[in-house]
């Protein structure tokens, strides 16, 4: 996304934000404009760094259009995304699918010998931001044969994981209620 476009919405985060929570636009690591809610307006999503000294993983912030046009502060999810600024390869990034989701991705493609990839794909449903879909990959760099993949849609609880079915009951999981524990355990790979 170019930032002739996102820019202008930055501009509009501290009236959108709440009074507690002002973003830092140097802590914003990744940004997706899309229509979340279908209402024909753009929306911002962003992933934003902890606060200097924090041990907290990212934070997920999702800024819903208003009738005025203006964007309105909908999830402020802390905490949320895994990733790492200072070591290539680690760094947490979020993106538009055509269809109004979002997908949310952590990975490890640069320290230790497992490397993995991590998506989240967050959809709008009943007024809030749901955990539709996710998908795991791993493999280790020195064993060949000790490969993951795992795709498993969290709504219906079908998916596959390593090249076979798996079914598990399908959940509406808000986003600030998801665990990765979840999706691994039901895709066998804790």
């Amino acid at each position: 996304m170019s930032a002739r476009l996102i820019l202008p919405l930055l501009m509009l985060l501290p009236s959108a934000a709440s009074a507690t929570e002002t973003i830092d636009p140097a802590r914003i690591v990744s940004a997706a404009t899309g229509d979340w809610d279908k209402d024909g307006d753009t929306d911002l999503a962003l992933i934003v760094r902890p606060a200097e000294g924090s041990d907290d993983d990212n934070g997920v912030y999702i800024y819903l259009a208003g009738d005025n046009g203006a964007l309105a502060l909908k999830s402020s999810i802390p905490n949320k995304v895994w990733g790492q600024f200072d070591v290539s390869g680690q760094a947490p990034s979020i993106e538009a699918l055509p269809n109004g989701s979002l997908v949310a991705t952590s990975h490890n493609d640069a320290i230790g010998r497992d490397r993995w990839e991590q998506k989240l794909t967050v959809a709008y449903r009943n007024f809030e931001f749901v955990v539709a879909g996710y998908t795991y990959s791993s493999y280790d760099t020195l064993d060949p044969d000790n490969t993951s993949q795992c795709d498993l849609n969290v709504l219906t609880g079908k998916g596959r994981a390593r090249d076979k079915a798996i079914s598990v009951k399908g959940e509406l999981v808000l986003l600030k209620d998801w665990s990765d524990d979840r999706g691994q355990k039901a895709c066998g790979i804790q």
